[in-house]
């Protein structure tokens, strides 16, 4: 077993043991990628402020999310097909968030169901939303939420249309279909497959079964690709806060006008992100427009982050430009494809560790006082100009070759 110091060994170990069409799914972006790889690039351009002689001995990470006490401000997004990244991948996930102290977000496309995620965990967890051409459907989802004691509703809300990936261009698409270049990849992982095959979750857990006519993985798929809405308003946004009495995330914020939306609409907290760069390529990185949505949604508002974190030093950097919390997507999936529940633990590990490093390197004690003072003259992302580079001239990649 190689060292795991960072989240960039994650991605390697990872990368050796997930089937080729898994991976890519995860490692990808929409159209040329450009706002897929600014995410990272305009978080590692924000620089601290090195201070000294600063008693830093006690620090603490603790804070709240949405009322909820974590263990640090981070918690796992809501992601789908975790359950093919690694037998049981959400359950694992939800297990090793839950032991560490922090949230986990179950996915609309989920493998494992939100009854069984429920009865596999201890704690309360969260559920996202897509709102589908469906509504009776979504209405039996958020039913099938509040049943399974979930303690709040994360709407996505930037998938009214799902964006061409040109990244998923060996035969893939999204969500992945089963080909026979797909299936050649899944044999040149034994390890991967032999865990697939001691399981019985290989399919949509909230779809099977609760959608007529749709049982196996290829009528699944098809219903899926039927029900992105392009007539997703906000008035579907009140009718939600109609049904849901607990908390209420709204995610895909990236515009000032829409947070002051969200506030009127009674959301609980927003969260800046732009997909992972998996949908609109073009546009701004979530941390450049962090500061902006963070002013406008007010004091009263809580602002997470997503989008591009890969240490805790990215933690800190959304924290220090406006983000009351963050949400990590491709960091725990590398650890989860890579080693499970104990990946999932240890990328939670090596966030806390080095978020509380670079805090007493900048003087801070306490998380929750964070703010534009630990940036390089109070600097931040709203300043950085917007440079979005075709992926064809970006720097090359140091992923291994197959």
């Amino acid at each position: 077993m190689p060292a795991i110091n960072c989240i960039e060994d994650l991605r390697l170990l990872a990368h050796k043991r997930v089937p080729r069409m898994f991976y890519d799914y995860v490692d990808s972006g929409s159209w040329s990628e450009c706002t897929y790889h600014a995410n990272e690039r305009d978080l590692a351009r924000i620089c601290f402020r090195q201070r000294v002689a600063v008693n830093v001995e006690n620090r603490s990470l603790r804070a709240t999310m949405i009322g909820e006490d974590v263990a640090m401000p981070v918690a796992l997004a809501p992601i789908g097909l975790c359950g093919m990244l690694h037998a049981d991948g959400e359950l694992l996930a939800a297990r090793a968030a839950e032991a560490f102290g922090v949230p986990f977000c179950l996915s609309t496309m989920s493998i494992a169901s939100i009854e069984d995620v429920a009865a596999n965990t201890l704690k309360p967890f969260w559920f996202q939303l897509y709102v589908m051409r469906n509504r009776g459907f979504v209405e039996r989802l958020i039913s099938r939420a509040k049943a399974a004691q979930c303690s709040a509703l994360v709407v996505t809300l930037d998938l009214p249309l799902a964006a061409r990936r040109h990244g998923l261009g060996r035969g893939l698409s999204a969500p992945p279909k089963l080909t026979l270049a797909s299936l050649a990849g899944m044999a040149m992982r034994p390890r991967w497959c032999l865990e697939m095959l001691g399981t019985r979750r290989r399919t949509f857990g909230n779809l099977a079964g609760h959608v007529e006519g749709a049982h196996d993985m290829t009528s699944l798929l098809a219903w899926i690709e039927q029900q992105f809405d392009p007539r997703l308003s906000w008035r579907d946004i009140a009718w939600i806060r109609g049904l849901w009495d607990k908390k209420l995330v709204l995610k895909g914020i990236m515009d000032a006008e829409d947070a002051r939306r969200a506030v009127d609409a009674g959301a609980d907290a927003i969260v800046v992100s732009n997909h992972g760069g998996r949908q609109l390529d073009g546009a701004p990185s979530s941390i450049h427009v962090l500061p902006m949505i963070a002013k406008a949604a007010g004091d009263d508002m809580e602002v997470w982050f997503d989008g591009g974190i890969r240490s805790g030093q990215d933690v800190l950097r959304a924290m220090a430009s406006g983000a009351r919390g963050t949400m990590i997507g491709r960091a725990f999936l590398y650890g989860l494809a890579a080693m499970g529940e104990r990946g999932v633990h240890l990328c939670l590990e090596i966030l806390a560790k080095d978020l509380s490093l670079t805090m007493g390197l900048c003087g801070l004690v306490d998380i929750n006082a964070a703010d534009s003072s630990v940036l390089m003259d109070g600097a931040s992302a709203l300043h950085m100009p917007v440079t979005l580079m075709p992926l064809s001239h970006q720097p090359e990649s140091n992923l291994p070759k197959d």
